[in-house]
């Protein structure tokens, strides 16, 4: 665990190199003295975590994309839980869940550890996601406490000990397992961690239908999901329309990418894209069984 006295060396050696070794888990608590802990908030509930002021302009202008209290509220996450999110990227979703679990539950950022990546690139890429996270909790220590960053492999995913977590979160990372190869491996890991009845909630871009391979264009169909969910041993308990974008046509010269907040086709074709929006996304919730016969009733 990563203390106040640590945290300037820290930051600056994560910026210099990759994160390497065998710590699997990373605390981003800073200045647990008495007097700060005297002078702490008081718990939050989301409608006051959705408006804090700690919230990136940018990624409050996302919300009308993302819909964050009707997505957390379908997952049925609430404050008192242990809530893995599963590689947080920039921290969009850690800004809310961090500050929302930080008195009675738990937060933790389960990111791929850069040293189990096969590229120089990716490597750098993980090291620079970690480094982001880092730096976001420790601008604002009081407001987001101690959140955990844990590490896992990204071919042998060991997100915690199992039977330990309440919630699993993925938003919009089931096409980079695919590409991966791990993604059957990652649903495994997911299955692992949770508790006996524990809920995954996942959040994808959709596809017309079953995409065969990886096309590259960052869609997966629903019905796959729910096939790699269900071997790992999952039950689909409710899917919603809350993110779906019906004017995405998913035929994008770049994929998903071309649309916002990516846009990686600049200045072409810049305003339709700008218009149809983020992409048309699945939301599903899927349970771990609490017995056997859950999975055949």
């Amino acid at each position: 665990m990563i203390r106040a006295s640590l945290v300037l060396a820290m930051l600056a050696a994560l910026s210099a190199c990759s994160p390497s070794g065998d710590e699997s888990t990373t605390s981003a608590k800073h200045g647990a003295s008495v007097a700060m802990a005297n002078t702490d908030p008081a718990p939050l509930a989301l409608d006051a975590v959705l408006a804090g002021g700690w919230r990136e302009p940018a990624n409050v202008a996302r919300d009308v994309w993302r819909h964050p209290a009707q997505t957390l509220a379908f997952f049925g996450v609430n404050p008192n839980q242990t809530v893995i999110e599963i590689t947080p990227g920039g921290g969009w979703y850690a800004e809310i869940l961090a500050p929302l679990l930080r008195e009675k539950g738990h937060y933790v950022a389960a990111v791929m550890e850069p040293e189990s990546a096969t590229s120089d690139g990716e490597k750098r890429y993980y090291a620079k996601q970690i480094d982001t996270l880092m730096r976001k909790f420790a601008t604002e220590p009081k407001v987001y406490s101690d959140p955990e960053i844990r590490r896992f492999d990204q071919s042998k995913p060991v997100l915690g000990k199992p039977g330990s977590v309440d919630v699993v979160l993925s938003f919009r990372n089931v096409h980079n397992w695919r590409g991966l190869g791990s993604v059957e491996a990652m649903f495994q890991g997911f299955f692992d961690v949770l508790k006996p009845g524990g809920i995954l909630g996942l959040v994808e871009h959709r596809a017309k239908g079953d995409v065969g391979g990886d096309d590259g264009s960052g869609y997966v169909g629903q019905n796959q999901v729910v096939a790699w969910a269900n071997a790992a041993g999952f039950v689909l308990e409710a899917s919603s329309e809350i993110n779906a974008n019906p004017a995405d046509t998913k035929d994008h010269e770049a994929g998903v990418w071309s649309l916002p907040p990516t846009m990686s086709l600049g200045d072409k074709d810049r305003d339709k894209y700008a218009a149809i929006g983020e992409s048309d996304r699945m939301t599903l919730r899927f349970r771990k069984p609490v017995a056997l016969a859950d999975v055949t009733r």
